[in-house]
């Protein structure tokens, strides 16, 4: 007699189920907010620079000044990118998404770190970092080379948020911008186990490196049902050209059963507490540029909650926030790589420190047990005259 499938313990998708245990992200549902090493997002969202939270989750407490002092140094001179890899992109066909070159580039970076197969705790903290300040520089020196632009060139002084938005779209001075993209990066950083930090951790705990790890979860999170919502959000926002068109066509687009991308989630039911913050500055963003694009965002947003009770996730106003900064459109999910390197980084440190290789069951759903046909019986005889030939041809040699 089979066994009912909750008996056993499954879940499709995982969902609800229990896989590990970590001190790195806390999700409230209660409290509608997330902690990052027992600190509040809402409070590092409005007080941490991208640093200070970048070092907080790769070494597990705040900087002091000296040490942000360091770590900041450390990741302004390390965001050159070697020259082979340069060299390599620029033979890449130009159409490639930026996607592809970020899964591509965190592979590649491997090659040129001497600490890449050292997998002490100290040591995956120096790739971590050499990763968080050179990721950055591939979307803008990617995105040059496909516009056929001078490639420019790291400010080491410079913020990682202040770099990545004066590199890739020629913006400077901008402080609200600089820091909307920061605080984007604060909130991308880290969200518990989900699939691309869960699937890093799986890399993780057959014992390979940083870099398998972290390419593992580039691949995971450039999916449209995870990293990749942030571009399908954008889409559908630009098919509308002010609110009103806007609430008629996502109604008829739930009249035909289309997905809406951006809305729901599947831990955070009642509403993603970051989609506030992100909300506030596509607001900001959109009044000092004189842009209804968050207008348009707003109603789709209000017509979701009227209409299917589903709230914004993260990547819904996000696309907002990027496309007012003027980011190309393919280069929203490699920001977030950017981001999320630093949580896979501390998963798979994690992980390490008290490993157990994460290797699930499945649950069975295809036939009985059956015997082999009677129409392939006939090629037993054959496989018996070549083990009897291997057997002969064993003894010869010996």
């Amino acid at each position: 007699m089979t066994m009912p499938k909750k008996e056993l313990g499954y879940s499709p998708g995982l969902d609800g189920i229990i896989a590990g245990e970590t001190a790195i992200c806390k999700i409230d549902i209660e409290r509608e907010d997330m902690f990052y090493r027992s600190y509040s997002i809402k409070e590092i969202a409005e007080e941490a620079t991208w640093e200070e939270v970048a070092y907080l989750l790769l070494y597990e407490h705040i900087p002091d000044k000296r040490e942000l002092a360091v770590f900041k140094k450390t990741i302004g001179e390390q965001r050159d990118l070697p020259g082979p890899l340069v060299d390599f992109l620029k033979k890449i066909p130009f159409g490639t998404p930026c996607m592809d070159i970020m899964r591509t580039a965190a592979s590649a970076l491997s090659h040129f770190d001497p600490l890449a197969n050292d997998n002490s705790k100290e040591a995956m903290q120096e790739q971590a970092t050499s990763l968080l300040s050179k990721l950055p520089v591939v979307i803008s020196v990617w995105n040059a080379i496909r516009n056929g632009k001078t490639i420019p060139e790291p400010d080491p002084k410079a913020s990682v948020a202040e770099d990545l938005l004066r590199m890739t779209t020629g913006k400077k001075n901008w402080p609200s911008g600089v820091r909307a993209l920061e605080v984007s990066l604060i909130l991308y950083a880290e969200h518990e186990f989900n699939a691309s930090t869960f699937a890093a951790r799986v890399i993780a705990s057959t014992l390979s490196d940083l870099y398998s790890a972290v390419t593992g979860g580039v691949g995971a999170i450039k999916g449209p049902l995870h990293g990749g919502a942030n571009e399908r959000a954008l889409e559908l926002i630009r098919k509308f050209k002010d609110p009103d068109d806007a609430e008629k066509g996502v109604l008829k687009m739930l009249d035909r059963k289309e997905k809406i991308m951006g809305f729901g989630h599947r831990v955070l039911r009642g509403g993603d507490s970051r989609a506030h913050i992100t909300k506030m500055w596509a607001r900001k963003l959109a009044e000092e540029a004189g842009s209804d694009f968050f207008a348009i965002s707003e109603r789709i947003d209000q017509v979701m909650e009227r209409e299917k009770g589903l709230f914004p996730n993260m990547d819904f106003y996000m696309a907002t926030v990027y496309n007012l900064l003027g980011f190309p459109t393919d280069t929203f999910t490699p920001i977030f790589v950017t981001s999320r390197v630093t949580g896979w980084s501390a998963n798979v440190i994690e992980q390490w420190s008290n490993n157990r290789l994460i290797r699930p069951r499945s649950l069975y759903n295809g036939p009985d047990p059956r015997p082999w046909p009677d129409q392939a019986r006939g090629r037993r005889s054959r496989r018996l005259s070549w083990a009897k030939l291997s057997k002969s041809a064993a003894s010869l040699s010996s």
